[in-house]
């Protein structure tokens, strides 16, 4: 079995990434849609990993502001969870984060998504709070 790639989209991309976020965040989760997308997706840099058919099957975004990256929209697909599509996703973040100047990055996690964080090197920082109705914690890493 091949592991699980992932490269930064094109804007031709875009609806694709969207498309898996709105299932994820909005139909799975509950987000309301009008939160889902913001302004920051114009600048974000948007990376994605498909499954052997050519589907999106996990997203997540970087915002790049100084020496400290932030990571969000980090999705995958419910069927590939646990299969390194996530991860894959997190490592080509932290590649570009890197590749552009950033030496930490910052995420909010959503509690369930903890452990993965932590097994990616992440360290929880400060409480317990909720975003768009779902607990989250923010946590952190250093880049090498």
């Amino acid at each position: 079995m091949t592991h699980p790639t992932a490269a930064v989209a094109t804007a031709e991309e875009w609806l694709e990434v969207a498309a898996l976020r709105t299932r994820v965040f909005v139909e799975e989760q509950g987000v309301p849609a009008e939160i889902e997308q913001d302004d920051a997706d114009a600048t974000a840099v948007h990376v994605l990993s498909r499954d052997s058919s050519g589907q999106v099957v996990a997203t997540g975004r970087l915002l790049l502001d100084g020496p400290v990256a932030r990571i969000g929209r980090m999705a995958a697909d419910a069927g590939v969870r646990g299969r390194g599509h996530g991860a894959a996703v997190l490592a080509e973040l932290h590649r570009q984060a890197a590749a552009h100047g950033a030496r930490e990055v910052e995420l909010h996690a959503q509690l369930p998504a903890r452990r993965f964080y932590e097994r990616e090197g992440y360290a929880a920082v400060g409480e317990v709070y909720e975003e768009a109705g779902i607990a989250h914690v923010t946590m952190r890493r250093a880049l090498p």
